[in-house]
């Protein structure tokens, strides 16, 4: 096995057991360091592939955006020892028999397709080049998903906001009386 195999093999299992770690505990700050890792994990694997400009999108807007502002807000509204609750038993399993599924159809079309190598050369993607793309207004550009990122990125911070600034419904109603 070669060191390229052995790195993808590594952040692929990094990916999946932090991902796993992150659904199934009960703890929910564990759950928000779990993303993180997740998050990471899949940075990694841009950087494997040689798509650094993804990477580092991947690390400031969802390690640095995202994932910051979930452990902030579980800072801000002081449930850091809260559990959540137990699944029940059918959700369980049809969680299960879901993922199930889901691996056996993927199976079935790796086996169907016969993945042929390209002979194209690979782009020449560099930064300059990704960024007049990215800002173009013609027909190819990617202009509204950048907008859409900071949409994004707006809307996790107003529902921090919001979180943070909860008041429970009992102690507003005395309050109005």
């Amino acid at each position: 096995m070669s060191i390229s195999s052995f790195i993808f093999y590594f952040l692929a299992a990094f990916i999946l057991i932090s991902g796993m770690l992150a659904v199934t505990t009960r703890k929910i700050f564990r759950a928000a360091i779990y993303l993180l890792f997740t998050m990471i994990g899949v940075a990694g694997l841009y950087f494997w592939l040689s798509y650094e400009f993804i990477a580092a999108v991947q690390i400031v807007v969802y390690v640095g955006g995202i994932v910051v502002l979930i452990i902030f807000s579980i800072f801000l509204t002081h449930h850091l020892s809260s559990e959540m609750e137990r699944p029940n038993l059918f959700r369980m399993a049809f969680s299960l028999l879901a993922v199930l599924f889901a691996f056996t159809f993927c199976y079935f079309i790796i086996l169907k397709n016969e993945f042929l190598p390209l002979g194209a050369v690979p782009l020449d993607l560099t930064v300059e080049r990704i960024g007049a793309q990215m800002l173009s207004l013609t027909e190819h550009g990617y202009i509204l998903p950048f907008e859409v990122v900071s949409m994004l990125l707006l809307s996790a911070m107003i529902g921090c906001i919001v979180i943070a600034l909860k008041i429970p419904v009992e102690s507003s109603q005395k309050n109005e009386n």
